[in-house]
């Protein structure tokens, strides 16, 4: 077993694979629709990530963490972006109700009731009083959630079951623990089992900046064969709006490596049928690659600073934290070629312009609404004629998660422009 930080931030990579999983369920002919509904896609993914460098974090937390941990695990209006069936095949068994009490014959891949999807969770439970169960049957996202008590103290508990492409970049994901400088937790560890499954079990908190007490611990299972069983457990009746009502979830790291491996969840598994291999993705433009991004980046830092973490993305992205005897100060980078469409919603009339027609806006301000206690975030943002686009920004912190350690960034704005306008980031390696 093992435990693992490698940090999983890249937007354009992430927010691809959760528009792809959305239409993988969908067919059409034509390559003129196909090519119009990929630029508009462009279009708008560019408008998601346009806002600030920081977007990639709702991400990390969709992906880094398991399907479940950033969105509700049983909303229904997330469940298709959040890792469960990515397509049925086209022979899938019929469908039955979802709720009551008919029952789908176990084994032969027929659909399940989320009755019996229910029984299944509270039947791998300890004893204890359950109540507001809720169930979704094989025909659907198959998942089951209820409050237990075991007389400590409520809990809610919640289980799906999907399938994912075991060669694909998202089960990797999936399977990686996060870096704690985007969401912080207790323990993580990721292994593989004895029968080629791998298994990702993680102690953390609902909320990255932990402005309440909600724990949440999850358990992420892939099988050899691509089905998932992804299992969160808090210390309080429900994941969100509700006051704790133990210190702890009532089910050890071990009880949750049980219940995702427990044999149970195989005819649920059976009818959900096999998900579609994901789409081979296109490799990062030259130079915008995880290591050659975060060289530069480190390249163009000012003497005075010390860096004491590091991390990227594929894509674009890197960070570095840095110290320069005052505290510890968050950086980080995105670069993004091709963002002429969006420049009008980028740069207004207050934005400078360079002699070669690069377009230059900085701003300080707050961090995201997400993040730590006197969070303060200075931001470059820089445009060039072709649409090539470097913004950086720091915070007063090692994480934007955490609370301010110092009154500013380590790093002034001059030297955030500096690092953007760098011609350095125009070179291929």
């Amino acid at each position: 077993m093992s435990g693992a930080d490698d940090g999983r931030d890249g937007f354009e990579d992430d927010l691809s694979v959760a528009l792809r999983r959305t239409g993988e369920g969908f067919t059409a002919d034509g390559r003129t629709l196909v090519d119009s509904g990929v630029q508009g896609g462009r279009r708008r993914l560019r408008r998601r990530r346009a806002g600030a460098v920081t977007g990639s974090v709702a991400a990390l937390a969709v992906v880094g963490l398991g399907s479940s941990y950033a969105a509700g695990a049983f909303d229904t209006a997330t469940a298709d972006a959040r890792g469960g069936v990515a397509a049925r095949p086209s022979g899938a068994a019929t469908a039955a109700p979802e709720q009551g009490k008919t029952k789908g014959t176990r084994g032969d891949g027929t659909q399940l009731s989320g009755d019996e999807v229910l029984g299944i969770l509270e039947g791998l439970l300890p004893e204890g009083k359950v109540s507001a169960r809720e169930g979704r049957g094989t025909a659907d996202m198959p998942s089951a959630r209820l409050v237990h008590d075991d007389g400590h103290g409520k809990s809610a508990i919640g289980v799906s079951v999907g399938a994912v492409d075991p060669g694909g970049a998202t089960a990797e994901e999936q399977l990686t623990c996060p870096d704690k400088v985007f969401v912080p937790y207790d323990s993580c560890t990721s292994e593989t089992l004895s029968d080629g499954s791998r298994l990702l079990l993680l102690r953390g908190y609902e909320y990255p900046d932990k402005r309440v007490d909600t724990k949440r611990w999850h358990a992420f299972l892939m099988t050899r064969e691509g089905y998932t069983v992804d299992a969160s457990e808090w210390n309080s009746e429900e994941e969100k709006g509700k006051p704790v009502s133990r210190p702890e979830p009532p089910l050890s790291t071990g009880q949750l490596k049980a219940l995702v491996t427990s044999a149970k969840w195989r005819p649920v598994m059976r009818a959900i049928g096999e998900a579609a291999p994901e789409v081979t993705p296109q490799p990062p433009a030259q130079g915008t690659d995880r290591t050659s991004a975060l060289k530069k980046l480190k390249s163009l830092l000012p003497s005075r600073v010390r860096v004491t973490g590091e991390g990227g993305e594929d894509g674009g992205y890197a960070y570095v934290v840095v110290d320069d005897g005052k505290g510890a100060s968050f950086v980080q980078i995105n670069v993004q070629p091709g963002m002429n469409d969006v420049r009008d919603d980028l740069f207004g009339s207050g934005a400078e312009t360079m002699p070669d027609g690069t377009l230059v806006s900085t701003k300080k301000g707050s961090g995201d609404d997400k993040g730590g206690a006197g969070i303060v975030m200075w931001t470059a943002d820089t445009m060039r004629p072709d649409g090539f686009r470097v913004v950086v920004s720091a915070v007063n912190s090692g994480s934007q998660r955490a609370d301010a350690t110092r009154g500013e960034p380590a790093l002034t704005m001059a030297e955030l422009k500096k690092i953007a306008l760098s011609e350095k980031w125009l070179a291929k390696k």
